[in-house]
């Protein structure tokens, strides 16, 4: 499992490649700066909420001015009331601060709605940028970076966010205009006194400094853990029957047991600092009390000021007290926060490898013709292995082309290519004589539909599966996709037919289900260019006949490209391209390729004599 710094590591197991290495030196460019700024970032998030901040700070303003009213109330009440024996002016005393505490309490629900508001807002905000930004990423960067992770920062740190933004930022702001307005008011109400105490505030302030870092650190070690062991359950739920088939039940329970006393070992750690923290606040506020009440009481005793005078010093000092207490307890909240905005503007900072280098956006229709120029290419997180070497290959508009060879020939990493999941480090990709690189990858992919070995499947309906070829497709286009597919029959007898639920990643089909439905999505999408990767493979034989024979329509008229695992279901290309290591090693139809091709020879020895 990767350590705490995972998305370090992550980040310089790809600078294998020089474009990576660029992105990762200015990464760590931005990172070192975002440390010490990460909780500014939320400002710009804060911006187009200005009414809302205003209401919520004037709000806060209110009802800190009105505490420290209270002090004052508090001296007039003493010493008008009890200390000239008045009634009435007691009675006034009373009903102004009954007054003050009932415009407190509407400013407090004003700022308590308003505030937390914001939390939920803004954490709304930055977790939609941030999945917005990871549909946008290159793939290579989820080859480095688990999924487990990138969910937990997606869903747990944005939650943190919330709560910090809606809650402990407010109490943290609060305490903080109380502190200083209780401060400015004990100033007003005994100088003399304050001088007497205020040796004490530096050791209030050094428990924060000494602890304050630690718990930063330790918080960011802790949301790493958490998110390892999300990561690591997620993983372990998604491949369940593959855990329960070689009878690892036991094996992962202790695995996962592990990662959980993992993050619990850090959470204690940030716990204990923590308290730590707090206490020392709170010992040393309750300690400079104590002292200021020996020094204000002799004051009394010594005539130098009033009985009202000591107990508004007082309920400043609770103030200025419970102030700074409170800002210690929010301080590590306020870490948290650092933290998990640097986790997020971690993953906003990661720029695409995949961008538009040109203006074209296919304005006027290219041909369907591609062509690969003496293309090298290794994946980002294999740079040892080449996985296309000087390969060069023509496809023809309106024409089949099949891609045969052995595993890890490189046919997979054509497709890949073409879709411009990567962009080779040597050669072109040409679409039309256009180098891809100029083409918008949106423009680009909705010329093309793949059907793959695996289909994937979304948690969602039959009807939303297909669709996802053609959002806007009527009922009528959608039914008649899956009847082209085969799929009609099978679907209609599902418990709710279209609109049947398929569970996570199609659970509840078959295999051959699944195919067809991914087949039936491609037919939708009635693309210009066709890739198959061996998109039968996983049906019986009378599905295939079927689904055959709607593929060779769709084919009609459009440039195809297919991974063929079976030699039987190529005879029919156009040409038939043989790949080994990465290489073009020879090309041409079914029967020169059997004179010419050793290769393709002995492919064809294989698998015709096993049938």
């Amino acid at each position: 499992m990767p350590d705490n710094n995972s998305s370090n590591s992550a980040a310089v197991s790809m600078s294998a490649t020089v474009n990576q290495a660029e992105a990762d030196s200015s990464f760590e460019q931005r990172k070192s700066s975002q440390k010490l700024s990460s909780l500014r970032y939320l400002i710009a998030y804060l911006t187009p909420y200005k009414i809302y901040c205003l209401g919520a700070l004037l709000a806060l303003i209110v009802t800190s001015g009105i505490s420290l009213l209270m002090g004052q109330g508090l001296k007039f009440v003493i010493d008008a009331g009890f200390g000239q024996n008045s009634l009435e002016l007691l009675n006034q005393s009373l009903i102004i601060l009954v007054v003050l505490a009932i415009v407190m309490a509407a400013g407090t629900f004003t700022r308590f709605y308003l505030v937390s508001w914001l939390g939920e807002r803004v954490s709304a905000d930055i977790r939609t940028d941030v999945f917005n930004h990871l549909t946008r990423l290159h793939p290579s960067y989820f080859e480095t970076n688990r999924s487990g992770e990138i969910t937990s920062r997606l869903t747990t740190d944005t939650t943190l966010l919330q709560t910090i933004i809606g809650s402990s930022v407010s109490m943290a702001l609060r305490s903080a205009l109380t502190t200083l307005g209780g401060l400015i008011m004990l100033f007003v109400t005994n100088a003399l006194l304050v001088f007497k105490v205020i040796w004490v505030v530096p050791l209030v302030i050094l428990p924060m400094s000494l602890f304050g870092k630690r718990v930063k650190k330790l918080s960011r070690d802790s949301q790493d853990s958490i998110a390892d062991v999300g990561s690591y359950a997620g993983e372990i739920i998604q491949n369940i029957k593959t855990v329960q088939s070689y009878t690892q039940e036991q094996q992962e329970k202790v695995a996962f047991s592990g990662q959980v006393e993992r993050a619990f070992m850090f959470a204690r750690r940030r716990i204990k600092h923590r308290a730590f923290l707090i206490a020392s606040v709170i010992m040393m506020v309750f300690l400079a009390l104590a002292v200021m009440l020996w020094f204000g009481g002799r004051d009394v005793i010594d005539g130098l000021m009033t009985a009202g005078e000591l107990a508004a010093f007082i309920f400043y000092a609770m103030l200025v007290a419970m102030g700074v207490a409170t800002i210690s307890e929010v301080f590590s909240d306020l870490l948290r926060a650092a933290g998990a905005t640097e986790r997020l503007i971690e993953i906003l900072a990661v720029d695409s490898l995949i961008e538009q280098q040109g203006d074209h956006n296919i304005a006027d229709p290219l041909k369907a013709e591609l062509a690969f120029n003496k293309v090298n290419f290794y994946y980002p997180s294999r740079p040892k292995q080449p996985a296309l070497v000087d390969f060069s290959l023509q496809l023809s508009e309106g024409k089949v082309i099949a891609l045969v060879g052995p595993s890890g020939a490189g046919k997979s990493t054509v497709f890949e290519l073409l879709q411009r999941f990567y962009d080779p480090q040597d050669g072109e990709v040409l679409l039309d004589g256009t180098n891809i690189s100029r083409l918008d990858p949106q423009v680009l992919r909705q010329q093309m539909a793949v059907v793959s070995q695996q289909p994937v499947l979304f948690t969602n309906d039959v009807a939303s599966n297909i669709r996802y070829g053609k959002p806007e497709a009527s009922d009528d286009e959608l039914i008649a996709a899956a009847k082209a597919a085969y799929a009609h029959e099978f679907i209609a007898r599902l418990p709710q037919g279209y609109q049947s639920f398929l569970g996570e990643q199609g659970v509840r089909l078959s295999g051959g289900q699944k195919q067809r439905i991914a087949i039936a999505r491609a037919v939708l999408k009635n693309p210009r260019i066709l890739m198959l990767d061996e998109a039968t493979s996983a049906l019986d034989t009378e599905s295939e006949y079927h689904v055959q024979q709607a593929l060779t329509a769709l084919m009609q008229g459009r440039t195809t490209v297919i991974i063929a695992h079976r030699l039987s279901t190529i005879l029919h290309a156009d040409s038939i391209a043989v790949m080994d290591q990465g290489r073009l090693v020879a090309q041409g139809d079914h029967a020169s390729l059997l004179k010419s091709s050793p290769l393709y020879a002995k492919l064809a020895q294989h698998q015709f004599s096993e049938e």
